[in-house]
């Protein structure tokens, strides 16, 4: 008998060891279909060595306060939103124009806001965008080029957050400052004496990011009804890296812009009116990577750099960051 069990077990350890999971593969299969697959693997003369898949780990161990530090660099530990910014009173049309060239001779080519030729009068009849001259019908964006018709960029801009900035549909150019419609929240940062996986020479920047439920205001979907904050606090982690540091200030920058999180309809649970991620990625897994938001991933920073600079954010902003 003691024979047999050795054999097996050296057969056990010259094999691969495959862990039985599920059929989406992220949690270990009932005992009992695992033993009936190696019953029949066994049975095809195949060797089996069957392991458990690894394990979720979103947390760090527990950090007493004395081992939690500020972030190098930084003079603070957290940051606070409460009111809508303010807006300055310049109408729609002014804000649009500020932004835009005359262009005498429209090219033959449609606006790609309303599909009508730019040569004629935009196909846009909706309120709030009243008549222009011909000679100020189509305007060229001036850093980018695109043109468009001018009752078409005010139309869009007035179906925005309406924040004095204005994006180019074509080319995704931001002139001005982008602003969002984040609720009023908390963010906290600090340093953990942990790290990551895939950064085992640092230690792990953490972000806090805490957004109570409330009602919804102007620059909301549907203002004056309550939407939920559903998961909060989320706990959010970067290596403590020259790099993750320069994405923390990047962060704050957006935070202080209200472009982190948004109003919507949740993407994971189709509910509305709750607080969203704003297309800006952050890793909430601390000691895994299982469900694709933890580390290792030696592209997150970049691709976070690259997001952020989608939403008007560039390296220069973070260099103010103090």
């Amino acid at each position: 008998m003691m024979s047999f069990v050795t054999s097996v077990c050296v057969l056990c350890c010259s094999v691969p060891t495959v862990p039985v999971k599920n059929l989406n593969g992220s949690s270990p299969v009932h005992p009992a279909l695992a033993g009936i697959t190696g019953i029949l693997m066994s049975a095809a003369a195949l060797p089996v060595c069957l392991t458990r898949p690894p394990k979720l780990v979103l947390h760090p161990p527990p950090v007493s306060k004395s081992d939690i530090k500020p972030v190098p660099g930084l003079g603070h530990c957290c940051r606070k939103t409460t009111k809508k910014q303010t807006r300055k009173g310049k109408t729609p049309e002014e804000v649009v124009k500020k932004y835009l060239q005359k262009v005498k001779s429209p090219p033959e080519e449609d606006c790609t806001i309303c599909m009508e030729p730019l040569g004629g009068p935009s196909g846009y009849k909706g309120p709030g965008v009243g008549p222009v001259s011909r000679a100020e019908s189509v305007g060229r964006l001036a850093q980018c080029g695109h043109q468009y018709h001018l009752q078409c960029l005010v139309a869009m801009y007035n179906n925005g957050n309406k924040d004095g900035s204005l994006q180019c549909p074509t080319c995704k150019t931001i002139y001005g400052v982008k602003t969002g419609n984040q609720p009023a929240g908390k963010m906290e940062y600090h340093i953990i004496p942990h790290s990551l996986p895939g950064h085992p020479d640092c230690k792990t920047i953490r972000i806090i990011y805490n957004i109570p439920p409330g009602i919804q205001g102007p620059e909301h979907p549907n203002p004056g009804k309550p939407f939920t904050a559903r998961g909060f606090p989320r706990h959010c982690y970067l290596p403590d890296s020259e790099k993750g540091r320069k994405v923390l200030r990047l962060l704050l920058v957006a935070w202080d812009r209200r472009l982190i999180f948004s109003v919507g309809t949740s993407s994971t649970t189709g509910e509305s009116d709750t607080v969203i991620w704003n297309e800006v990625h952050h890793k909430t897994e601390f000691g895994s990577n299982l469900t694709g938001h933890g580390f290792p991933d030696p592209g997150h920073l970049d691709n976070v750099l690259e997001e952020l600079r989608a939403q008007g954010i560039t390296e220069d902003d973070g260099l103010t960051e103090k």
